[in-house]
């Protein structure tokens, strides 16, 4: 888009993308906290397995909240070291929502869907994240 002779390269639809996510990430979370109350009392979880899955989630929380942060200003401000940190960031949280997915010790199937869907934004967000770390990089050269 040009204005006024200045060219603005941040993506609109990853953009909305990471607002998207953002809210729909504390849904998940708020989601995976209550089912893994419910499957504490009422599946026989083994503690040590418990507390790993808790643990795996307040980091997941964490690493998603830096991804989405730097990958919303990486955007904003066309910066392509940020966008390429959200980008970074991403493999780990595509780990931990596989995880969620199929790996730990009681997956209910709500718990499959949720992750399925995080998954559809991850994969969105990387492509348009990639298109848009290209984009920042070949305008800083002159």
């Amino acid at each position: 888009m040009v204005i006024s002779g200045l060219f603005h390269l941040s993506s609109a639809p990853l953009q909305l993308l990471f607002y998207l996510n953002s809210w729909y990430f504390a849904a998940f979370y708020l989601a995976e906290i209550l089912m893994f109350i419910y499957k504490g009392i009422l599946l026989p979880y083994p503690s040590d397995n418990l507390v790993l899955d808790v643990v795996l989630l307040v980091l997941f929380l964490g690493l998603e909240t830096l991804r989405i942060f730097y990958g919303w200003k990486g955007n904003l401000c066309e910066r392509s070291l940020a966008s390429a940190a959200a980008l970074f960031v991403l493999c780990p949280c595509t780990a931990l929502a596989v995880y969620f997915l199929l790996l730990q010790t009681f997956v209910l199937r709500l718990e499959f869907i949720l992750n399925a869907v995080l998954l559809c934004f991850y994969a969105l967000e990387f492509l348009l994240g990639l298109f848009s770390v290209s984009a920042f990089s070949r305008s800083k050269v002159c």
